[in-house]
């Protein structure tokens, strides 16, 4: 399928450190609660019909660019559309968020799972939204695709629902480690294959998500999540091959220790979360030439406009203007308020043409 030509293509040369006119921003859950718009939306249909129908996806993707001028648009979806597709049920219950009915209470559960899903049949809702948004965007900005990384899924997988601890799923870690490994494995496969296709249907860069990462110490992630993270990135690219390759962003929230190890993967973007030493971070994606997203901590947009402003101006004095791509360092909160993320969008654009940083 042909697409109309990219006409801003500040993200995908910022994520190649490339230089940009203006450094690029959007937000993580820019589509999302916060907006008025999107709450008819979801006031009509269940949060996984809205995935589910290419049409509604498209829609709510799209909402915030018609507020902001925001330098990316990324597709609607959820990661845990990928354990759905393994057989898992999920419910996405109101004031509780994500739950499994059914979670994995046992390694026995394992074999429930399905390891092999066919990514076209339980995932090509997925894929049609994103041809659609394609075209929808009129090249107007790059389209985002996603997936949650193992260890953030087995997380919800295990746990049954969000936690603050994940304390069953990092049971699973000391006492089946050779299970966790068979179940993240499995996930890697798919997930390789989830963003292979996302890329071929339109994807113009894609992110992994690892929120739970900061879960672990060192020595974990790196047994339990980076040697996944890695083959993620190394056979994505493998498979896309030079003609079709697209640059690759990993988030791996509150993992401090792991942004060295990270920049030694063949993502291209590191992503920060607002408790990480950006200077430190920088210093290392300079010398490993990878570019930095992130990170101004989403509460700062409770404060009034000002303060927003002044917020995003430090935070673009630490992150620079060569290889940045300016985000939250978490996503929109619900009770935001929409015009305190435009505050954001404009002070990065305005700070970055000004030679003020």
């Amino acid at each position: 399928m042909e697409f109309p030509p990219l006409k801003n293509d500040r993200l995908i040369r910022a994520a190649y450190r490339k230089e940009v006119d203006k450094v690029p921003v959007w937000a993580m859950r820019q589509a999302g609660r916060y907006l008025p718009e999107f709450k008819e939306v979801r006031a009509k249909n269940d949060f996984f019909t809205v995935c589910r129908t290419p049409e509604l996806a498209c829609e709510v993707t799209l909402q915030p660019l018609r507020r902001f001028p925001l330098d990316a648009a990324i597709i609607f979806s959820d990661i845990l559309v990928v354990p759905q597709a393994m057989g898992m049920e999920v419910q996405m219950v109101p004031g509780k968020g994500p739950v499994f009915p059914s979670p994995l209470k046992s390694t026995s559960d394992l074999e429930k799972l399905d390891f092999e899903p066919d990514i076209h049949k339980e995932l090509g809702y997925v894929f049609d939204a994103l041809r659609l948004t394609r075209q929808k965007l009129e090249g107007k900005v790059p389209l985002i695709g996603f997936s949650g990384a193992p260890w953030t899924l087995m997380c919800y997988m295990v746990e049954g629902a969000s936690s603050s601890t994940f304390s069953k799923a990092r049971a699973w870690l000391y006492r089946s480690p050779e299970e966790s490994h068979k179940l993240m494995n499995a996930l890697t496969n798919i997930i390789i294959d989830y963003l292979v296709e996302q890329a071929k249907a339109g994807a113009q860069l894609l992110q992994v998500f690892d929120s739970h990462a900061g879960l672990m110490d060192k020595s974990t992630f790196r047994r339990f999540a980076l040697p996944y993270l890695r083959r993620i990135a190394d056979e994505v690219k493998a498979k896309l091959g030079p003609e079709r390759s697209v640059p690759m962003t990993v988030f791996a929230k509150g993992a401090h220790y792991g942004i060295v190890d990270l920049c030694e993967t063949k993502y291209d973007v590191i992503g920060l979360d607002w408790t990480m030493d950006v200077q430190a971070a920088r210093l290392v994606a300079e010398a490993k030439g990878k570019a930095l997203q992130g990170n101004i901590d989403p509460a700062a947009l409770y404060g009034d406009e000002e303060s927003v402003r002044k917020g995003t101006e430090v935070m673009m004095k630490e992150m620079g203007t060569c290889g940045v791509i300016a985000n939250l360092g978490h996503g929109m909160y619900p009770d935001l308020e929409p015009a305190k993320l435009g505050a954001f969008v404009d002070t990065v654009h305005a700070c970055s043409t000004s030679g003020e940083i």
